[in-house]
């Protein structure tokens, strides 16, 4: 199978994790709408109500998400593993991906603990390498420093999923051990995956310009029809809005700037959304094919552990655990 034809196969996960997403986006709003009115009508503070509204419903989608959402992403790493690695995928690719993932990780600790595991040796190893940038100092070393951490936070995401793919992969290893595994595959390969870098990066900016411009769009659009709560809120944030902040958050006291920015605001979160479910795994597919293919043959040894015991103090302590 190519990278195409496995994007389309694995696209259910895709499309259950955009609907789980605008769900939980239409709960966090209506439950801030709700708290804004309630507010406003029984004590004449909108702001209050709101601010406590958004708190409630990113605390209610947060726990269900935990819960929920996770199968979708390792769902679809682990389905998309199993296509490069036997060139084949079930009929229902769902239904498989789900049962992977509950097979790997019996419970939902588990998997979190193991992503967790990865993210700390990959971001451990990032901030060694973005203070190279802080250390050339003043301003200068600080912008340096800045762009390094992104360029570097991109790419850790994509290797943590290259390794949770990893860790589908080699089933007959614990899940400790091949997140191990992962890891020095990633030392040992990281030319082979930098050809990626280019597409990552340019896919990315495209799809933030076009996405996030488009809801920009229509969310302004949306609350052009709202002026009179926007003026409101406009009015409350005046009224509320601490003295220090020497002027630097004036514009959400005017109700035109207030729409422009929560437009801004709405078309930033659902690009995260659309990128995230849509453009990511297509690009995703390209990069793990890379990463499998790299390490399927390589023959690791005591000495790649032991190099990478010295580069991550998370990686040292699971390669202790897992001996």
């Amino acid at each position: 199978m190519n990278n195409k034809e496995i994007y389309k196969k694995t696209l259910t996960f895709s499309i259950r994790r955009l609907l789980w997403d605008i769900a939980s986006l239409v709960v966090i709003i209506l439950i801030s709408t709700a708290g804004f009115f309630l507010a406003e009508k029984l004590a004449d503070a909108g702001l209050i109500g709101l601010a406590i509204g958004l708190a409630i419903g990113i605390v209610a989608v947060a726990i269900a998400s935990h819960f929920i959402s996770y199968v979708f992403k390792a769902g679809q790493i682990a389905m998309m593993t199993e296509a490069v690695a036997t060139g084949k995928l079930p009929d229902d690719v769902y239904a498989a991906g789900k049962k992977v993932v509950k097979e790997r990780f019996v419970t939902v600790a588990a998997y979190y603990a193991v992503t967790s595991v990865i993210k700390g040796i990959f971001n451990e190893i990032g901030r060694v390498i973005t203070a190279v940038g802080n250390a050339i100092g003043g301003d200068s070393g600080s912008t340096v420093g800045g762009a390094i951490s992104g360029v570097i936070q991109t790419i850790v995401d994509y290797l943590c999923d290259c390794c949770l793919g990893w860790v589908f992969y080699r089933r007959d290893e614990k899940a400790g051990r091949a997140t191990l595994q992962g890891a020095v595959l990633f030392f040992k390969h990281g030319k082979t995956l930098a050809k990626n870098l280019g597409r990552v990066f340019g896919i990315g900016i495209l799809s933030f310009v076009v996405i996030g411009g488009v809801f920009f769009g229509v969310t302004y659009l949306i609350a052009m029809a709202f002026p009179n709560a926007f003026e409101t809120l406009a009015t409350e944030i005046a009224n509320n809005l601490p003295a220090d902040t020497n002027g630097k958050l004036d514009f959400l006291t005017h109700a035109n700037t207030l729409m422009l920015a929560t437009a801004g605001v709405v078309g930033v979160a659902m690009w995260c959304i659309v990128h995230s479910t849509f453009v990511r795994p297509f690009i995703l597919v390209g990069v793990l094919r890379n990463f499998i293919n790299s390490g399927k043959d390589e023959k690791i040894t005591e000495a790649d552990y032991a190099e990478l015991d010295k580069k991550s103090k998370k990686f040292a302590k699971l390669h202790a655990e897992e001996e």
